[in-house]
């Protein structure tokens, strides 16, 4: 794995991870989506996906506690190596959600990953969430989803751990200069 590097982007909901990753994205670096080994696992089970968000929570839930805490980060592994056999060199993980999640990758991954955290004021991402198009929340849907996310899903973990952080209280070009000065910092 000489010369890979791994970036890997956290956050809670409406911090703007999305923004983040479509930035990176939008540079040629191809990414692997936590969130997509739930919904390809959900279609193949026959499993809809409801608008409201509740029956991929839980899913998720369900299969971490079902096949363990890992089984999403093993899918991740899996197509990552892929990624990495076919040449890539930079490779973007979105979603990252436990603390399980961030042992395995560490351990899997040791020296070529880095964790950016995305965070923004809780007000601001109340705020945001609300208005957010296609995954809107009212403030006590994004409360319920921070408890279940942290209890459940051991979310703060990552984030505490993480090596750097980008602060979304502004605009989104705010956020995308801070991103390219970490990805100059860590030579991605």
């Amino acid at each position: 794995m000489e010369n890979v590097k791994i970036l890997a982007v956290v956050g809670m909901s409406g911090s703007g991870k999305s923004v983040v990753v479509d930035h990176l994205t939008e540079k040629g670096y191809p990414k692997v989506y936590f969130g997509g080994m739930i919904y390809k696992e959900m279609e193949k089970r026959g499993i809809e996906r409801t608008e409201d968000g509740e029956s991929e929570k839980k899913f998720r839930e369900m299969i971490r506690e079902t096949e363990g805490k890992d089984w999403v980060v093993r899918q991740v592994i899996a197509e990552v190596k892929d990624l990495i056999n076919a040449g890539q060199k930079r490779i973007v993980l979105d979603g990252v959600y436990s603390w399980t999640e961030y042992k395995t990758l560490k351990h899997e991954f040791p020296g070529i990953l880095t964790f950016l955290a995305v965070v923004v004021d809780k007000k601001l991402r109340y705020k945001r969430v609300a208005v957010r198009p296609g995954r809107s929340f009212d403030t006590a849907a994004i409360q319920e989803r921070d408890r279940s996310e942290i209890e459940n899903l051991e979310k703060g973990g990552p984030i505490v751990a993480a090596d750097y952080y980008a602060l979304n209280n502004g605009s989104t070009d705010d956020l995308a200069a801070r991103v390219d000065e970490i990805l100059k910092e860590i030579e991605f």
